[in-house]
């Protein structure tokens, strides 16, 4: 089998579909030790994947950017052509991403076999098998032209070390004497967001419990976190409202110190399970089958079951087709608090 010394990966997608791939990046190190692997991921998470020891540079795309459109793609794999690479694998599936990896000419090229443009840009294009395979498996796929077959490597994510010192001073001042749970009521796609007045009652039964809550949010969800702050009632001196305050490496960071955390099926979702922390994630317009849910043991999935519009769309729609919702209003926290209490220990 060939000796691959420069290797590009590109997963352009969201956050989340950026940490599944983990465990191909371990894959191919564990195979290529002496390659230099570089990770081509969209814009604005490059910075969670800075301390990831399998990658050698991280290297962000702006989807929205000078690079938007399809004659810029080209351009910008005829210059990634000239760096050198000799093994491309692309985990993407979208034209843009066909046309960088087409246009790179790189003698060996990895990619789905669909949609039909797909064929024409890689020299190795295999099946997704999209209904057989959860994500991580149907990205090990992409390894088997290389010989590379087996269980995919446990996902690992590990963060810089300004983050991890951010979230170590922050537990330290806090000085925490009680369990942690935290909770991000966000999402990209607003059906994926469980109601605001649950996230609400959550906060409450925790605290009244004995925990301290943490409420996380990213920019521009500021507003919801203060919601749920303010619709819980509950003791001030229990509840820390984090919303916008932290980078992207540090909100990882200071999930990975939680005893337990809450979330939707969302990117930060993914920054929990991926560092063992015990997680429970709320899916309503998605379904667990899909396969983008969060692995191990110390994670748990909780959904409605048995409603026939479930899934509605691989992501969630902006609004519920059917107009009620009952994907996640049917999801109660009296279905949630128990199954997150015996996280926390209480």
């Amino acid at each position: 089998m060939r000796e691959y010394k420069k290797i590009g990966v590109w997963q352009t997608a969201f956050l989340g579909d950026a940490v599944l791939t983990l465990p191909l990046l371990r894959a191919l190190k564990d195979r290529f030790p002496d390659a230099d692997i570089h990770f081509f991921v969209r814009a604005g998470v490059e910075s969670v994947f800075a301390g990831q020891p399998e990658i050698a540079q991280v290297r962000p795309f702006a989807k929205r950017g000078a690079e938007k459109s399809l004659n810029a793609a080209v351009r910008l794999g005829w210059a990634l052509g000239r760096e050198g690479f000799d093994l491309w694998i692309s985990a993407h599936t979208s034209l843009r991403s066909a046309l960088v990896a087409g246009a790179t000419g790189i003698g060996r090229r990895i990619g789905y076999d669909r949609p039909w443009y797909n064929r024409l840009a890689y020299t190795d294009a295999v099946s997704r098998r999209f209904d057989e395979l959860a994500e991580i498996e149907r990205l090990m796929e992409l390894a088997r032209p290389l010989g590379i077959t087996g269980p995919a490597p446990k996902a690992r994510l590990v963060l810089p070390e300004k983050a991890r010192l951010a979230a170590d001073g922050f537990w330290e001042t806090f000085g925490f004497d009680r369990p942690v749970l935290g909770i991000h009521p966000g999402s990209t796609w607003p059906t994926k967001c469980w109601p605001v007045e649950y996230f609400s009652e959550i906060v409450r039964r925790a605290v009244d419990a004995g925990a301290h809550v943490l409420v996380f949010a990213g920019p521009g969800e500021e507003d919801t976190a203060a919601r749920v702050i303010a619709g819980a009632g509950a003791d001030p001196h229990r509840v820390t409202n984090l919303a916008g305050q932290l980078s992207l490496p540090e909100l990882a960071a200071y999930f990975g110190r939680l005893d337990a955390c809450l979330t939707n099926d969302s990117g930060p979702m993914h920054l929990a399970w991926t560092q063992d922390v015990p997680l429970v994630a709320l899916f309503g317009p998605t379904v667990e089958s899909l396969g983008f849910f969060p692995r191990g043991a110390r994670s748990t999935v909780l959904e409605t079951e048995g409603l026939a519009c479930r899934p509605c769309g691989l992501h969630g729609p902006k609004k519920c087709p059917e107009g009620h919702f009952k994907c996640m209003r049917e999801l109660t926290p009296d279905r949630v608090w128990p199954v997150l209490a015996g996280k926390l220990g209480l």
